[in-house]
């Protein structure tokens, strides 16, 4: 088989991205199950939250989070293309994580020291969407002195019992069945961004137990809770965050923590303030490739939450969004010094891997003994690019966006940072 047989057999094209397919399970998901309502009020969220929460009602000090909680709802019921089925899942979200943050604060005051706990100098990992982070940060968990999050402890961050030995701990079992009948549903993807329960994920999870996630954007179409976000500081939200990371550090160390998110990179002050001696790396993309990428991912899983799914609206809802973040990070980047942070290129990351690790390694002052090498350098070998296929993308053609255009917004991003176009 030649080179070219064999490239064009590993691209996989989506072609009913305005138009999609839509099987049973996907039109099952779509409507949702009928006897779950798909509205909800802050009180009843947090009132079905207390009930799975076997009657803990204590949401802990601060309830600034109830005021983002209206306004996430508020854009919610905005959000006229939602599928009925994506509401009932966006809620199930929200009163799950207002049930860890019951299982945090019942912890917490049951064992005190646990705020005690020193969170030692944790590296964090920012950086757009589909800029190489997730590689990044499940490549460096292979370093067992860094305490890293799997996709299902984010999901439910507190062990509510002691397991029996050789037992697997349902929240992991819960996580993997959940994501495997969301792929089983969107097969390509794996290809993009998979969701393996027991892999490295971002700390998404934990902001979202403060109501101050930037996810529900990859949800849902929401600029009321985009506006509402930017207008209030995002510090205590981090401050919650930590407190998250002392639990989970009092159910398995170590206390050096490994984080990654591309929230990260509009939030870099608001991290230094909470963790001053972090280290922060923030990796670089053509936002031009990143929003290629991106929109395919999310304009591939919007087959299942919304009706009709709008591709060109997707793809310039995410052209403001990434120009606001990357806005953010260049006004922000200066509470880093160059003793505690380094970009790192995402073409020069690509050619040079090894490199990168070095680099790495240097500024978080981590020994790179042999052992973790040969560790790091394994992860390389057994997971090369595109090992499940490389998607094509088209963003003029598919999503109406003209690039040349769009990357006219980016001049001050290429002007701070030499990132290389990627055409």
């Amino acid at each position: 088989m030649s080179e070219v047989q064999l490239r064009e057999l590993q691209e996989i094209r989506i072609d009913d991205m305005a138009d999609p397919v839509v099987t049973p399970a996907i039109l099952a998901a779509r409507n949702g199950p009928a006897n779950v309502p798909d509205r909800m009020t802050v009180e009843e969220v947090l009132a079905s939250a207390i009930v799975q929460a076997g009657g803990l009602d204590d949401f802990g000090d601060d309830q600034s989070f109830r005021e983002r909680m209206a306004v996430t709802l508020q854009a919610w019921d905005e959000d006229e293309g939602l599928t009925r089925g994506a509401r009932i899942t966006l809620l199930n979200h929200l009163v799950r994580v207002m049930v860890n943050r019951l299982h945090i604060e019942d912890l917490v005051k049951r064992h005190p020291e646990i705020l005690e706990i020193e969170i030692d100098r944790p590296l964090f990992i920012a950086g757009l969407p589909r800029s190489g982070t997730t590689h990044l940060v499940n490549w460096l968990s292979r370093d067992e002195r860094l305490r890293s999050l799997t996709l299902w402890e984010s999901e439910e961050p507190v062990q509510l019992r002691d397991l029996a030995p050789g037992e697997v701990d349902p929240r992991a079992v819960r996580s993997a069945e959940f994501w495997s009948a969301f792929e089983a549903m969107l097969p390509h993807m794996a290809a993009m961004h998979g969701m393996d329960a027991a892999s490295i994920h971002e700390d998404n999870e934990l902001l979202y137990m403060d109501l101050n996630c930037y996810s529900w954007e990859f949800q849902s179409r929401i600029p009321r809770w985009i506006d509402y976000y930017f207008a209030h500081d995002r510090t205590p939200s981090y401050a919650y965050e930590k407190k998250v990371l002392q639990v989970l550090t009092w159910h398995r160390g170590p206390n050096r923590w490994l984080l990654k998110s591309p929230q990260h990179m509009e939030n870099l002050a608001a991290i230094k303030t909470v963790f001053p001696d972090a280290t922060m790396v923030i990796t670089h993309r053509d936002p031009i490739a990143v929003l290629r990428s991106l929109t395919t991912m999310l304009g591939y899983s919007d087959r299942i939450r919304r009706d009709p799914v709008d591709p060109p609206a997707l793809a310039q809802l995410w052209l403001d969004r990434i120009e606001r973040l990357l806005r953010a990070c260049v006004d922000q980047r200066e509470a880093w010094g160059p003793d505690q942070s380094a970009d790192i290129l995402f073409h020069e990351y690509m050619a040079d891997q090894e490199r990168v690790m070095r680099r790495v390694y240097n500024l978080a002052g981590l020994e790179l003994t042999s052992e973790v090498e040969a560790q790091l350098l394994g992860y390389l070998d057994e997971n090369p690019r595109n090992k499940h296929g490389k998607v094509v993308y088209d963003l003029e053609g598919v999503f109406g966006l003209n690039e040349a255009a769009a990357r006219e917004r980016f001049a001050f991003y290429y002007e701070r940072f030499p990132v290389r176009h990627e055409v």
